[in-house]
């Protein structure tokens, strides 16, 4: 054999081999972040021999691939070699760019080159292996086969799906989730804001970035998804703009950024070269549905991509296969949250896929059909909503908030569409799932009043709807007119659901202006309205707002309401179960059992901070203090009513009527008790703490009831079967024994037991015992 590599030409052992060896280039800029992915590359090199860095164009795949190299070049005697496929050009073999970058001689053969390697250590950095994608997967089976001392580190916009491959997806540079809200050291801490003040202050001499730019630098970050290229094509704008002038020319990035450096390769010199040679990549199936995807606002699922983007020209059962395409290519983002897989474009590959829609002609049509999807999934999820479904529904509200929004800006912009906006408003924010936004429903629904004015049952529910979300906001004057219309427009149409609605939201702003009578009054009617036609969540939010009017009158009924409107929502319906807690935790404060009520406002408040729900979170803060102000507890009392005042403003509604009057007389108690200046801290000190801390802070003092302190009433928490359950667990039988005895399956046996520990706060069956022992 006399073909042989040139470079470093050596055997086995021999002294002439250095680690120095290779054709790395040197670094020209700094190099920012990516300290994980740096160190997971190496990790994954000293595993495997095939290492892929996989990522959307411009995401700085290749600088880490270099950096990652140069990292472990002491344990390759042979060198690291870069080999860039991009350059090669398409009619190029991936094995003439690797044989010309050894200096390789004779015919560049995957066989013949795997010969001539087979005795060497070194790392091969594959770049760009998309442009040749399956001769580079045919090439390195054949290299890694016949060259054991040989380790290939790719990059790729796709996998390459060959034996032994270890992938390490590359993300965008980090941003922060708001670009309002920053801390001090933003710059340092956000990867993508460090390399635009590095890149800016390199091409302007003396430009700093101020307090005043960084909610500026942080937005233009956000909208260039944190991607490297993009970030750096920003900087070189600064030479002649402002952060916002930036910004403000960011709605055409394609035409913004542009280099013309003669040192970047042409494919990096516009953001649109670097998508249009992703675009390229794809298939036809690929390209049609990257357009027919950029109709999302913020990314969906497989059902919702089948129900929008396929047609006659992309079938349904095509649409998995392209999906798959797209992400293997980088183009779509996978995203698995709560076992359910969502698909999300980068802002600039979405900005890129509706303007091929637009170009096809179909962009009106497609958009039509996500509005009729929107329409579809709102109107389940009113249906849905209370259920064993809810938590599902409640992080899809969150997750389509952004689609609704632009499904009701199509039907209010486009001529004719007008008359679709009310149902979907109606349906979304007429659910209490939707009231942790109030502000953004109630900006909607008026603009859909507004625009749309014509008489229906939709109408009257928009109008209600609405009322409610401003009732919550606290402005009662405003909501009034609303209720009026809705409720004439309601009867008028002979609509009962409507009717029923109407009621309801008087009753609650009577509830809301703490005239307590009034409310019970109208709130029954409303209830029984509710049941009549099956409407079960809103028989439920009527029972819990009759429920709260009782406690706070002090019936004899208050407990069975509460303890009602607990066991209705007990095994599936978690969100609604955080508010039937606080509930029952309220009417155990009223009659005076303060350890009581604070265990199960605790387990209320667990629920609801699971879902970061601020306004299940400030009722049972505001509780808790005073639980704590009962048990003399008055500096901690202090603190929490502080902090419950912070989750209020978050939650954007101001402490409802019926609860402001125990609150003035609890915060008038505490500073007799402290004494102005204490309070006055005490309080601060829980109000300024960020409202992610203020659900710790108040579940970290939770006590564990004691046996001889549990009042007897606690066990008419339970229902008739989880009572028998106790006493049978202070019989002392295990699970298998209860089931046994009761006729009922052991996993069966095992839930009532959970359910009885969660209700009562307890941790162990011994503490049921217990309690159920002192109670006899």
């Amino acid at each position: 054999m006399t073909d042989r590599c040139g470079p470093a030409v050596s055997r086995p052992g021999a002294d002439t081999r250095t680690a120095s060896a290779g054709n790395l280039p040197a670094e020209v800029t700094s190099f920012i972040g990516r300290r994980h992915e740096l160190a997971e590359g190496k990790r994954l090199l000293s595993v495997s021999r095939l290492v892929t860095l996989v990522g959307v164009g411009g995401v700085g795949k290749t600088r880490l691939a270099l950096r990652v190299a140069a990292g472990v070049r002491r344990a390759f005697p042979d060198g690291v070699w870069l080999v860039d496929l991009a350059s090669a050009g398409r009619w190029a073999s991936p094995a003439w760019a690797v044989a010309d970058a050894l200096g390789c001689q004779g015919r560049p053969e995957p066989v013949l080159l795997a010969q001539q390697l087979k005795d060497r250590r070194l790392l091969l950095v594959l770049d760009n292996c998309e442009h040749l994608h399956p001769e580079c997967v045919d090439l390195v089976g054949h290299l890694l086969r016949f060259a054991p001392g040989l380790r290939v580190l790719a990059t790729s916009r796709q996998v390459l799906g060959a034996d032994g491959e270890h992938v390490l997806q590359i993300r965008p540079l980090s941003v922060p989730d708001r670009a309002d809200v920053l801390p001090a050291d933003a710059v340092e801490r956000y990867e993508a804001m460090r390399l635009f003040a590095d890149r800016a202050t390199a091409v302007v001499s003396g430009l700093t970035i101020g307090a005043g730019e960084l909610a500026s630098v942080a937005l233009l970050c956000r909208r260039l998804d944190g991607i490297p290229l993009a970030i750096e094509l920003a900087a070189q704008r600064m030479r002649a703009l402002s952060v916002e002038q930036l910004l403000d020319r960011l709605d055409d990035p394609f035409r913004l950024l542009r280099t013309d450096g003669h040192a970047v390769a042409p494919r990096q010199r516009t953001l649109r070269a670097l998508v249009d040679w992703s675009h390229d990549l794809c298939s036809p199936a690929e390209r049609t549905l990257w357009a027919r995807l950029s109709v999302f606002a913020d990314g969906c699922d497989l059902e919702a991509a089948e129900r929008v983007c396929s047609g006659e020209d992309l079938p349904e059962e095509t649409i998995l296969e392209a999906i798959v395409g797209l992400v293997g290519k980088s183009i779509l983002h996978r995203e698995a949250c709560d076992g359910n897989v969502r698909y999300r474009l980068l802002k600039t590959m979405r900005q890129y896929g509706r303007e091929r829609l637009a170009e096809s002609g179909q962009e009106h049509a497609v958009r039509r059909r996500h509005r009729d999807w929107c329409a579809e999934t709102a109107a389940l999820a009113e249906t849905e909503w209370f259920g064993e479904r809810q938590m599902t529904w409640l992080g899809r509200i969150r997750d389509e908030q952004a689609d609704i929004h632009t499904a009701l800006e199509f039907c209010l912009t486009e001529p004719g569409e007008a008359s679709a906006a009310p149902p979907i408003a109606a349906a979304v924010w007429s659910t209490p799932l939707s009231w942790g936004s109030p502000s953004e429903g109630c900006r909607w629904l008026e603009r859909v009043l507004r625009q749309e004015n014509r008489p229906s049952a939709t109408r009257a529910k928009a109008l209600w709807a609405r009322a409610c979300i401003l009732l919550l906001h606290g402005d009662h004057a405003a909501a009034e007119p609303l209720l009026e219309e809705s409720g004439a427009l309601a009867e008028r149409l002979g609509d009962r659901a409507q009717v029923a609605g109407t009621i309801h939201m008087k009753g609650l702003a009577a509830l809301l202006e703490n005239d307590l009578p009034r409310a019970s009054a109208l709130l029954e009617r409303a209830r029984a309205g509710h049941r009549a036609i099956g409407d079960r969540g809103r028989s439920w939010t009527a029972l819990f707002h009759l429920a709260v009017a009782a406690v706070l009158m002090g019936e004899e009924r208050s407990r069975s309401l509460s303890n009602e409107c607990l066991a209705l929502c007990e095994d599936d319906a978690r969100w609604s179960q955080s508010y039937a807690l606080w509930l029952c935790g309220l009417e155990r404060w009223r009659r005076g059992h303060a350890q009581e009520a604070a265990v199960l406002i605790r387990n209320g408040l667990r629920l609801g901070a699971a879902e970061d729900d601020h306004l299940a979170g400030a009722h049972c803060v505001e509780v808790l203090a005073w639980t704590a102000a009962d048990e003399g507890r008055h500096t901690r009392a202090a603190e929490l009513l502080g902090a419950a005042r912070t989750l209020w403003r978050s939650a954007g509604v101001p402490i409802p009527g019926y609860l402001s009057e125990a609150h003035d007389g609890y915060e008038r108690r505490l500073q007799r008790a402290c004494g102005d200046e204490n309070f006055s801290v005490a309080y601060a000190r829980g109000a300024n703490r960020p409202h992610q801390r203020v659900f710790a802070h108040a579940l970290d003092e939770a006590v564990t009831p004691r046996a001889d302190a549990v009042d007897t009433g606690i066990f008419a928490l339970l229902t008739r079967r989880e009572r028998e359950v106790a006493e049978l667990i202070a019989q002392g039988m295990s699970n298998k024994d209860i089931a046994g005895k009761l006729v009922i399956a052991q996993r069966t046996a095992e839930g009532h037991v959970e359910r009885i520990l969660r209700k009562l706060g307890f941790t162990s069956r011994t503490q049921i015992a217990s309690a159920w022992t002192a109670q006899r």
